[in-house]
């Protein structure tokens, strides 16, 4: 099929999982509320977690798009992979309203909290490598591109299966670290959205 369809239902999840990410921030407004300066300071997990995963959403849908864009169909494998993508989506709000909820608390809970954020992340990046070696080597491309071509972008995208670990284990030692290490790759991600554009496509000789 064409890439609409997948696009479409594609961004529709994405859309829904990103607003759902605000519905666990909170400020106590009622009579007698503590100062919001105060609640600010004491719930900061809550926004800087948020903040990360908006971001980490939104770098997903840009470079979802854009490695799509060089694709001209799809097939049942990369409809599944998609769908694999999806799920760990989905599970974005809950990992980090956990992941909020527990980061101060230490102990086995919190490490578990640590653990839940990585498995979403790590599979985000895992699901999307495979979406990205279906579209280069199995013939969804547009154009063709050369072997080096090929495996620069598939290795180059994928450093994220090998980094997100390395930051479950910051995590592990130091919660708000973690956070730290995932905005620097949602930032690493927004410029290395993909290392085959069309312009280098369309100038493959093949």
């Amino acid at each position: 099929m064409k890439t609409g369809r997948l696009e479409a239902f594609s961004d529709g999840v994405l859309a829904v999982a990103i607003t759902l990410l605000v519905l666990d921030l909170h400020l106590d407004v009622s009579a007698g509320h503590a100062a919001i300066s105060t609640q600010l300071r004491e719930e900061w997990p809550s926004f800087a977690a948020y903040a990360v995963s908006f971001f980490f959403i939104g770098v997903m849908w840009v470079n979802h798009n854009a490695v799509l864009a060089l694709a001209v169909r799809v097939d049942r494998a990369l409809l599944f992979y998609n769908l694999i993508l999806l799920m760990f989506v989905a599970t974005v709000p809950f990992t980090t309203s956990t992941f909020a909820g527990l980061m101060r608390d230490g102990g086995s809970d919190a490490r578990w909290a640590v653990l839940l954020y990585a498995i979403s992340m790590e599979g985000m990046a895992i699901s999307f490598g495979l979406i990205l070696h279906r579209i280069v080597r199995h013939g969804l491309l547009g154009q063709p591109v050369g072997e080096a071509e090929a495996r620069s972008a598939i290795r180059r995208f994928g450093l994220g299966t090998l980094a997100y670990p390395i930051a479950a284990l910051i995590g592990l030692l130091s919660p708000p670290a973690m956070l730290v290490a995932y905005l620097a790759l949602a930032a690493y991600y927004m410029v290395e959205h993909t290392a085959i554009l069309p312009s280098q496509v369309d100038a493959d000789p093949a």
